[in-house]
């Protein structure tokens, strides 16, 4: 990270849903930080608490969430905040694309009106033609063709990456510090998944922004991102430098996720596969939550929930880390 402070700085943060008496734990003490134009990779499988954990952030969760700890945002504290408190932040100093662009545009307003809107609700001193201007930029600059004309249509009549990229400069229209991408790729076919990654990580470049870039696509975070946080039942199991992570993981939970993806160098019959489901937020299991699921448990796995310890250039929960890493490191060297 760079400059005396991070950019997002995220501690023991938990969140809650209250069910009737139950309180079912969502984000169980993250711990998270992020410099000046850094991009950080948020993924697990679905529910694992990603996009909670970001809706935290951005002040928009239900009002059944409870929530503790704490969010700063350059050292200003914005855990609590209500909606008032928070429209500095948010949509001006944080952007935000969400997962799915059709339910994030309104069918009854053009896509300019809807930009142009984005930025006069931060600036009231912007002219309405000033604004609508802005936003034909936007869309010139997220390399929609013909903006002017393209600004006067409405969501349905733009493809599936076309909405992709206006719900992208809606979120930069206000020059946000900080980008929050939710699964900006999702339905979308390979080739414009790409695009919109090489988009993202252009626009990241020239406005120097900081970015979280929430996936389970472990092949995006790979080409984007600096660091790498992996998910599992709310909390954080494993977190490093993305070249580190990626090809030397210490969490089976890592470790599980990267043998399940495909290899240009070996030829399978079929893909490992993760055993079991991800455990219900009613029924979370004692001690490490991914026991259950784990081929390397042991007894002691199931009673104690461990804490992030430093391994290497990455932080890791796993009681067995260093037996494994040494397991690992024998069968490296071990002549054949």
């Amino acid at each position: 990270m760079t400059g005396s402070a991070p950019l997002l700085e995220i501690h023991g943060l938990h969140v809650g849903f209250q069910a009737g008496p139950l309180l079912l734990p969502a984000v169980r003490g993250v711990d998270l930080a992020l410099g000046d134009g850094e991009t950080l990779g948020l993924v697990g499988e679905s529910g694992s608490g990603k996009s909670v954990t970001m809706m935290a952030v951005m002040g928009l969760l239900p009002q059944n969430a409870r929530l503790s700890g704490s969010i700063r945002f350059r050292s200003e504290e914005i855990l609590g905040l209500n909606d008032r408190e928070m429209r500095p932040y948010r949509g001006k100093r944080i952007g935000m694309i969400f997962q799915d662009p059709m339910t994030t545009l309104n069918p009854l307003l053009t896509i300019g009106e809807q930009i142009a809107e984005a930025i006069r609700i931060h600036d009231r001193s912007i002219g309405r033609r000033a604004a609508w201007n802005r936003a034909i930029d936007l869309l010139d600059q997220v390399s929609i063709p013909a903006p002017a004309k393209r600004a006067q249509q409405y969501p349905h009549e733009f493809s599936g990456g076309m909405r992709q990229r206006a719900v992208i400069a809606m979120a930069i229209a206000n020059d946000p510090e900080l980008l929050i991408a939710d699964e900006p790729t999702t339905a979308l076919d390979v080739t414009i998944q790409a695009q919109i990654m090489e988009l993202l990580k252009r626009l990241c470049e020239e406005r120097h922004m900081g970015m979280v870039l929430v996936t389970h696509d472990l092949g995006v975070v790979a080409g984007t991102a600096d660091s790498i946080a992996v998910m599992y039942a709310g909390r954080i199991v494993e977190h490093g430098p993305v070249g580190s992570v990626l090809t030397s993981p210490h969490h089976p939970y890592s470790m599980a996720l990267l043998d399940s993806l495909p290899r240009l160098d070996e030829r399978v019959e079929r893909l490992a596969a993760i055993p079991g489901a991800p455990p219900s937020l009613a029924a979370m299991p004692s001690g490490c939550a991914f026991h259950p699921r784990c081929a390397m448990a042991i007894d002691r796995c199931r009673l104690a929930d461990p804490p992030l310890r430093q391994v290497g250039d990455a932080r890791v929960a796993c009681l067995r880390v260093e037996e494994l890493a040494e397991q690992r490191h024998r069968r490296e060297v071990s002549p054949c």
